[in-house]
């Protein structure tokens, strides 16, 4: 291995990190529906791996994963504004043959929320000793990037989106060539792909590349493919896909690439689409952790993600309550490497 690497979401883990929602956090309306989708998740983790639970109220998540393998949970108190590990979680890399948590700031995806108090969970856990005894942690405070931005094929190249890295409110003192650099020094990539094109309606991220395409091993890219032109989505997933053709690793090789349908809408109460999205899925060590959103779709889905990694369970979560606050699985986890 690289004494300078960053590895890939299928590396193996040593925990996955879920930060737990608390009723003063924007889940409050539908409270019961979104403690059944944690408790499932929690569930189906610490079965298989560690997992590392951030949480306001210590006592209460205890009283809320009783029902789990509790000799793999370990939960950690922390002041929490919201609930989206993916971004406000450590980034993990290896530097100089050690392990290194990369601390970045997180401001609410580019000053939309309060943050502050999740931007410092990273720090408090490592203070807590929830990750091993050999890895540090690098206070990156000064940059403002989130784990949902990022996709690496491990094998030296990282795939991100224009539309959130150049946001105005995240480094507005940087030009792409410099936020770029960057990406390349801190977290030793030697390639960056920009994918210009793709949204979601309803996604609060400015398009996090999470939602949209995911690399699944070094050569695969598993992407959202919208088949209605009547659709919103249409023209710019078309034109995401058609970058996505032409996008090589290093070896200037073109990546398999795997559709996942478009779910089929969905909207909340006050008539507004919801980000449901099959791209959103979390890699664990022998699972995959999948989102359903009783659409129509989700069997075919399934049945795709499957032929993906034939090797894993597919473990289907309902994950409507999910992006009802406009994120799913992926944006709720952050996996931790075993180095």
């Amino acid at each position: 291995m690289n004494h300078n690497f960053f590895p890939p979401e299928w590396f193996p883990q040593s925990a996955v990190q879920l930060t737990w929602p608390h009723q003063n956090t924007d889940w409050a309306d539908i409270w019961d529906e979104v403690q059944e989708c944690y408790k499932k998740i929690a569930f189906e983790i610490a079965k298989r791996q560690k997992l590392i639970i951030a949480a306001q109220n210590v006592e209460e998540v205890k009283s809320y994963v009783q029902h789990c393998n509790l000799n793999n949970i370990e939960i950690y108190q922390c002041d929490v504004n919201d609930t989206w590990a993916r971004d406000h979680g450590g980034i993990t890399i290896l530097e100089n043959g050690k392990p290194v948590v990369l601390d970045f700031q997180f401001n609410g995806w580019g000053k939309k929320f309060a943050a502050e108090k999740d931007s410092a969970i990273t720090q408090k856990l490592y203070d807590a000793k929830a990750f091993p005894s050999s890895w540090t942690i690098k206070d990156l405070n000064h940059i403002v990037l989130e784990g949902g931005s990022l996709e690496v094929d491990g094998q030296g190249v990282l795939m991100t989106t224009s539309e959130c890295l150049l946001e105005e409110n995240r480094n507005p003192q940087w030009t792409i060539t410099e936020i770029e650099k960057l990406l390349k020094e801190l977290l030793h990539v030697e390639k960056v792909i920009w994918i210009n094109h793709g949204y979601l309606a309803g996604d609060d991220t400015d398009s996090h590349i999470d939602t949209l395409a995911r690399f699944c091993n070094e050569n695969t890219i598993a992407y959202v493919k919208c088949d209605d032109p009547n659709d919103e989505h249409y023209s710019e997933l078309s034109k995401m896909e058609e970058e996505l053709q032409r996008c090589t690793n290093l070896q200037g090789e073109k990546y398999k690439l795997v559709a996942l349908p478009m779910a089929d809408a969905a909207y909340d109460d006050d008539g507004e689409r919801l980000p449901a999205t099959y791209a959103n899925f979390l890699i664990m060590n022998d699972a995959i952790l999948f989102p359903i959103y009783n659409s129509s779709k989700d069997a075919e889905a399934l049945k795709i993600m499957q032929s993906i990694f034939p090797d894993k369970e597919i473990i289907s979560i309902n994950s409507v309550p999910l992006i009802k606050q406009h994120g799913s699985i992926h944006c709720i986890s952050m996996q931790y490497p075993k180095l």
